[in-house]
């Protein structure tokens, strides 16, 4: 079994980890584009333009499935990367994670980069799934911009501004970036009130990684003998090793030691 992940940076480790908690035997094929990130600021059109870039690579190696593990790919570029990719290849896109958030009640935030936060398509979301539930969009300016570059004490900044503007009384954060999910421990420490309860993380990872399981007929075996085969691909050339920011977070780690991720 093979399994693709693209995005524009490393944001694609989290849903890797979870495809490889799930299949531990998976072969996995990473294909990003570290000289045209970040998505966000890029137009529609664009955006699908390095998707669509990124796919036909990955889809180079005759993966089983394709994870579009971006929220802004998803958004503006599913259509065009199932039309030039499906039936062949079966490929699944990320959602925030809204719905189960708001199935505990709220109040929830949603933490996203900026203009996500502002999207028509979040306000959806929220309208659909999170109706009669307090939801309150969150952005975050920076934090997958330093997250991609490992700056240590760009991540805290951003962080903490976050966590400023989400309401004290929320018991749910949606990770709405799949940059977020490499520090959601983080992130839930900066917003957890003492003696609060717990409050929720919903990240994507675990969701995308199950539905291409499920895509392709496959299932869970997180007892399977891992696999060692990782292939690297940045701006469409196959590299021989991860970017070196994604050794900075646990995921990265353990892909590049060629061992299941553990969270």
């Amino acid at each position: 079994m093979k399994i693709a992940l693209m995005d524009s940076g490393i944001g694609l480790l989290a849903a890797a980890a979870a495809v490889r908690r799930l299949r531990p035997d998976a072969a996995l094929v990473l294909s990003s584009d570290p000289d045209g990130m970040p998505w966000g600021p890029r137009t529609p059109e664009d955006v699908t333009a390095h998707a669509l870039v990124c796919a036909e690579a990955a889809a180079a190696h005759r993966p089983d499935a394709l994870i579009v593990a971006c929220n802004t790919a998803s958004v503006h570029a599913l259509p065009a990367l199932r039309a030039a990719l499906e039936p062949e290849l079966p490929v699944i896109g990320t959602v925030p994670a809204i719905k189960p958030a708001a199935a505990g009640g709220g109040p929830v935030a949603i933490w996203a980069t900026p203009a996500t936060t502002g999207s028509p398509y979040q306000r959806g979301l929220i309208e659909e799934f999170a109706h009669g539930v307090v939801a309150t969009g969150v952005p975050c300016p920076g934090l997958a911009d330093a997250l991609e570059s490992a700056d240590e004490a760009a991540i805290d900044t951003a962080i903490a501004a976050a966590a400023a503007l989400t309401p004290r009384d929320v018991r749910a954060v949606v990770l709405g970036c799949t940059h977020y999910e490499l520090v959601a421990e983080r992130i839930r420490a900066a917003v957890q009130q003492p003696s609060a309860p717990a409050i929720a993380l919903h990240g994507s990872a675990g969701a995308v990684a199950a539905q291409a399981l499920r895509r392709i007929g496959a299932q869970p075996a997180p007892a399977a003998e891992p696999s060692e085969e990782l292939t690297v691909i940045l701006g469409g050339r196959e590299s021989t090793s991860l970017p070196e920011a994604a050794l900075a977070y646990a995921e990265g780690r353990a892909l590049a030691a060629g061992s299941p991720a553990r969270r």
